[in-house]
């Protein structure tokens, strides 16, 4: 894409996975709809994702991220802002893992901002609508 003098639409690698729009039940990226929890990460998309709820995310559903670890990991809770188990939050921690932790649809538009911005990150969502 050329950009035109004073275009400041962001040049992002082909392929770059944005979200478009986002309910109680899904998240679009692309021109894709995605019910339930995903993970993106090295511009990959998880889906289906085991983990329906904060609470059943373990470390085991982050190994691929922390073979690879990004810059930062948002984990998006669902409904409203909580934290997974200490002992994951310690492993990232441990494995020089920037994470933030935040409701899924402010995640959705975090992880935005950073891919603009040209961070490496990678996102863990749980459903919108779901409750730790």
């Amino acid at each position: 894409m050329q950009q035109l003098p004073g275009d400041i639409t962001p040049q992002l690698p082909a392929g770059s996975q944005l979200f478009r729009s986002y309910g109680d039940d899904y998240f679009q990226i692309g021109d894709s709809r995605y019910a339930g929890s995903l993970l993106i990460h090295d511009n990959t998309i998880v889906h289906p994702w085991q983990p329906q709820h904060l609470n059943d995310l373990t470390l085991d559903h982050l190994q691929a991220v922390l073979a690879n670890p990004p810059e930062v990991l948002l984990i998006g809770s669902g409904r409203r802002t909580a934290f997974p188990a200490m002992e994951l939050l310690d492993a990232l921690a441990a494995a020089h893992i920037g994470f933030e932790c935040m409701a899924s649809k402010a995640c959705a538009r975090t992880f935005n901002l950073l891919l603009v911005e040209g961070r490496h990150v990678s996102a863990a969502l749980m459903p919108p609508a779901s409750r730790p």
